[in-house]
């Protein structure tokens, strides 16, 4: 299957092209606003299988952000009609605000109408999917959501304040990405979606934090949990040299011993693996899944690559000094043994592996 995207490169198109991938499905980007050509859209849009519009601008003055949005919606419209082969979907990521009195929900109201009469007469099936306030990981703080803002700051060792504690509608951008590619139906949103209050948000992330920082796993009692929690620990790869916990080891003439994970709540399940020297085992990501690896026994090296980057991060790892590292979702990640002998590893997961939804998708790092 083959989606052409616009906004690939933003918040929503990263976890879009994720979730895509995961799939099987090959992603073409359309560029719109300033990187717009009619010609190069057509290519990507003709003969795709879907077209999914995601990018929009919600920042900025009323006019710019009216403008913008319409511009965009005007630029897609005008490349889908012209294709010779148009896709028989076309899914819009709209906004729960469209149509209210901001610029912003008019620019979507009116940008979902653009597009709606060109998909009409182009025979494509219209999807307008009237979205919540996203969040997770790599958001931009201050602009994509207050739990990216949250987040940035308690990672920093700041106290975020609230100035407005209203109502919020939270949904996890990789269940609006299932939505848009089609394959969770938009009649699921309403489930998908939490509602709190912006105190109740910043009072479990401080729990979060606290919890996390002493590299114990909280209490992951709902899919919204979860979802907060992997955005959090996304942050800490602002620093990635604190990406590894420290074990605490208690030795005696008996030997040694330490705790691997201390988890609050839930199910989860350990593994045990033995690699030979030379090998690499891994080289896949998760969306959702919280992964921690300790070396018990050997020298190896973890390397982790967030998708659609060439940036790799490398970690040494010693069986004589364990360190925890918990594989970030969407990055794909394997851990090679470097040593001379075998190589002991215990992975622990925070769900029961189900053959039939494994959470684990293929990906050289």
């Amino acid at each position: 299957m083959r989606i052409a995207l616009t906004g690939a490169g933003g918040f929503l198109g990263l976890h879009t092209r994720v979730a895509a991938n995961s799939l099987g499905y090959e992603v073409g980007s359309v560029g719109l606003g300033s990187k717009f050509h009619c010609q190069t859209a057509m290519e990507t849009i003709n003969g795709s299988d879907c077209l999914i519009h995601v990018a929009g601008v919600n920042r900025g003055s009323d006019t710019e952000v009216h403008d913008r949005n319409l511009e965009f919606a005007t630029q897609l419209s005008d490349a889908l009609r012209r294709v010779n082969t148009p896709p028989p979907v076309v899914v819009y990521a709209n906004s729960i605000q469209a149509g209210n009195s901001s610029a912003y929900g008019q620019a979507k109201a009116e940008a979902a109408e653009v597009l709606q009469a060109a998909a009409i007469s182009t025979g494509a099936r219209f999807c307008n999917v009237l979205l919540p306030n996203l969040f997770g990981e790599h958001g931009r703080p201050f602009y994509n959501s207050v739990v990216a803002t949250f987040c940035h700051l308690l990672n920093a060792g700041q106290t975020p304040e609230i100035l407005d504690d209203k109502d919020l509608a939270l949904l996890h951008v990789q269940d609006a990405a299932d939505v848009l590619l089609g394959s969770v139906p938009s009649e699921n949103l309403k489930s998908l979606t939490a509602s709190r209050t912006v105190s109740a948000v910043l009072e479990q992330l401080q729990e979060i934090a606290h919890v996390y920082r002493k590299g114990e796993i909280p209490a992951l009692k709902s899919n919204f949990d979860l979802g907060l929690f992997n955005t959090y620990r996304s942050f800490r790869l602002q620093r990635p040299l604190e990406l590894p916990f420290m074990m605490s080891r208690r030795a005696d003439a008996r030997g040694s011993f330490f705790e691997v994970c201390r988890s609050k709540g839930g199910e989860g399940q350990t593994s045990f693996s033995t690699t030979l020297p030379g090998v690499t085992r891994g080289q896949h990501f998760h969306r959702r899944k919280v992964e921690r690896f300790v070396v018990l026994h050997g020298r190896a090296e973890i390397a982790i690559r967030c998708l659609f980057s060439d940036d790799v991060l490398l970690y040494k790892v010693d069986g004589s000094e364990p360190v925890a590292i918990d594989m970030p979702t969407l990055w794909t990640h394997n851990i090679t043994n470097t040593g001379d002998s075998e190589l002991f590893t215990m992975f622990w997961a925070n769900e029961i592996f189900d053959p039939v939804r494994p959470d684990t998708f293929p990906e050289k790092v």
